[in-house]
């Protein structure tokens, strides 16, 4: 199945929002045309109504309406206001010569070249000049002429008002519902990548630094938004505002409308080649991002480490040779847009306007092509108003690309393999545990258990124990379903796990791990991970049993005292102890201890040792112990190497056997003697 592009699939999210989006591009159209009425309205108040008084007037016998002008005792009406009811006396020629107006017996044409002395007026057309007797109207008597003028140029002016009012209201509402809608779809993506980060297997995480997949959830999916929220709002803005300027234009002058489309494919074609460089450009740049925000947080976290081993140069060298890549990149993609937006609106702007000119420039040899002044205010109004959506266009062709590089880093972690969240409940199991043959490995065929077989019955407390690397962790990797074994089953209560969801095998399991992680929130937070089913006497029941009250209590807002990311504030073993109580507070059926007592002082491990006796009541307990005097009361212990079970058996079993585990016990407390 061919996959779809970024375009389309960004194209889909904004589907689903459609309707703010088909309204608001509703509104648009609806205030571009509002907009685009204001040439037609000055060409019509140009040629009609400061032009238009030249011309044909004829005298009338009687004032008839507000449309006649007096003048030297007689009535004038222009011929295009003339009513078959008016009683015309005379034909009268109105024309303007320099600066100065005469009234011309007759008609006169009004193409020609015109000159006046005294009340003789000249027009010359070609070769040919005419002779007219005029009379030359003063100043003050002009305005009488004017004044019919008066009244429909103020209403025009105030239709222009009103409707740009009008269109100022949809652009608003225009405005308002494609941002909303933006956000809307943003929200969506950020949602769905976050969820779907919780369905990808734990074995992605393994190779991937933390930065990247933030760059991904916030960076890239900030950039979407940019191509939502700006980009494709200015470019449908700017296309619909061309589409109305060329409506305009063909009504003015089909011809010159033709020859200005020709804008359109050179924009479709700068397009292209912008789109080929610039993501290149782009891909590198978002690339890039992503490895300093995973160079950043590593060094973060690792501040203490670095600082320890003097490593600050060497870190900062590593951080600057990712930044002078982005720089690089960046620069690149500076130039590329520098050399389309200005320069290249400007050359298209003039390269237009030379061929209005010459357009016109020729149409004028022929008397009879000669335009009107408003044709020609209005067609240069709206070549004026062309190339503003261009530029907009032009201009927003760096942040398109950026989205849609982004767009497909996004896309490239939500089309990775994941699997679906099932919380259905599912009946508590008791704890029976099974390993059939078994076979696992992280890498490919690199196998770190082999063939693996092993029960455990409901209620026993066994104990995995061997060198570094022997498979102890993998065991309990497998049996919580963080990973999956390539061979063999794991079965609980005769359930093979495999046929659960990792939730549901895990809705009755409590794990404490070596190294403890804390949330931010509170104390009882990290206990009840703010599920209702556990309540606050719960949580607080718990921390007690393993023994956290002896701390808590000491501290100012006790079990609500604030917890930072991490737990930082806190004690590594005091961190063990509220995470061994969230574990106890979701009553597990299976408790399983990763090397949970590793780093915690005698103390402390033997407030947890004294809470462990309570909790192994009615439950299966596994734990991964580097102390094997913490394991002794196990009723069984499975020393591993190389990933096989090499012996099992209780405590004193093994010892006796005077084997591996008789060898690690004989070291250890040799070397605890020896601390002695």
């Amino acid at each position: 199945m061919k996959k779809k592009t970024t375009e389309k699939r960004l194209f889909q999210y904004a589907l689903q929002f459609k309707k703010k989006i088909i309204i608001g591009i509703i509104f648009l159209m609806i205030a571009t045309a509002l907009e685009l009425a204001g040439p037609l309205i000055a060409k019509t108040i140009i040629d009609e109504h400061v032009v238009g008084v030249e011309g044909t007037w004829y005298e009338l016998r009687d004032h008839d309406d507000r449309n006649t002008v007096e003048f030297s005792e007689s009535y004038y009406k222009r011929a295009d206001r003339v009513e078959e009811s008016d009683e015309v006396l005379s034909t009268n020629t109105l024309l303007q010569i320099g600066r100065d107006y005469y009234l011309v017996e007759g008609e006169v044409p009004l193409l020609g070249e015109r000159k006046a002395e005294d009340n003789t007026v000249y027009v010359r057309s070609g070769a040919e000049e005419t002779t007219y007797s005029g009379q030359k109207i003063s100043i003050n008597d002009i305005y009488s002429f004017f004044q019919p003028e008066q009244r429909p140029i103020l209403l025009l002016l105030g239709l222009y008002v009103g409707l740009l009012l009008i269109a100022g209201i949809f652009q608003f509402y225009k405005t308002f519902l494609l941002q909303q809608a933006s956000n809307q779809i943003v929200k969506k993506m950020r949602n769905d990548i976050f969820e779907h980060t919780q369905r990808i297997p734990i074995n992605y995480y393994v190779n991937q630094p933390a930065g990247k997949i933030v760059a991904r959830v916030t960076n890239d999916t900030e950039a979407i938004r940019d191509l939502y929220e700006r980009v494709l709002s200015i470019i449908i803005t700017s296309a619909i505002y061309m589409a109305g300027i060329f409506v305009a234009l063909f009504i003015l002058n089909a011809k010159l409308a033709i020859w200005f489309l020709l804008l359109v494919p050179l924009i479709i074609v700068w397009m292209k080649l912008y789109k080929y460089y610039g993501t290149k450009y782009n891909k590198v740049i978002r690339s890039t991002i992503s490895e300093i925000n995973g160079k950043i947080n590593e060094a973060i976290q690792g501040m203490t480490i670095i600082q320890a081993f003097r490593r600050e140069k060497q870190t900062k060298d590593e951080f600057e040779e990712l930044n002078t890549r982005h720089f690089k990149f960046q620069r690149k993609l500076l130039k590329l847009s520098a050399l389309t937006q200005y320069n290249l609106v400007t050359v298209f702007r003039n390269i237009a306007f030379v061929a209005f000119i010459w357009y016109f420039g020729s149409a004028s040899l022929n008397l009879e092509s000669i335009i009107s002044i408003g044709m020609l205010y209005a067609i240069v109004d709206l070549l004026t108003r062309l190339f503003e959506p261009v530029s907009d266009i032009v201009n927003q062709l760096p942040l398109l690309e950026q989205a849609r590089v982004a767009g497909g880093r996004v896309f490239e972690l939500l089309d990775l393999d994941g699997e679906e969240v099932n919380q259905k409940e599912i009946e508590r199991y008791q704890g029976n545990i099974k390993f059939d043959r078994v076979s696992f490995a992280y890498e490919e065929d690199d196998y770190v258990l082999k063939d693996l077989s092993l029960s455990i019955n409901a209620g026993e407390t066994v104990a995995f124990v061997g060198h570094t690397g022997s498979g102890k962790s993998s065991i309990m990797n497998l049996l919580f379903r963080f990973y999956d074994p390539q061979k063999g089953k794991i079965t609980i209560d005769g359930h093979d796990t495999s046929n659960w969801s990792r939730q549901q095998v895990r809705s009755h399991m409590g794990i404490v791990l070596q190294d403890p992680f804390l949330f931010s929130g509170t104390i009882l937070s990290n206990v009840t991970m703010n599920d209702p089913k556990i309540s606050r006497e719960r949580a607080i029941e718990a921390l007690r049993t393993v023994g956290a009250d002896r701390f808590i209590e000491k501290l100012p807002k006790k079990y609500d005292e604030r917890v930072t990311e991490g737990g930082s504030t806190y004690s590594l073993g005091e961190r063990q102890l509220i995470s061994f109580a969230r574990a106890l507070a979701f009553d597990p059926a299976i408790l399983i201890l990763d090397e949970a007592t590793a780093n915690i002082d005698t103390e402390t491990e033997m407030v947890i040792q004294h809470a462990l006796d309570v909790l192994k009541q009615g439950r299966t307990t596994l734990v991964i112990a580097h102390r094997l005097s913490t394991i002794q009361q196990a009723n069984t212990i499975f020393v591993l190497e190389h990933g096989n079970i090499i012996e099992e058996g209780n405590h004193e079993a093994l010892i006796a056997e005077k084997g591996t585990y008789y060898q690690m016990y004989k070291m250890q407390q040799g070397i605890s003697q020896k601390a002695i």
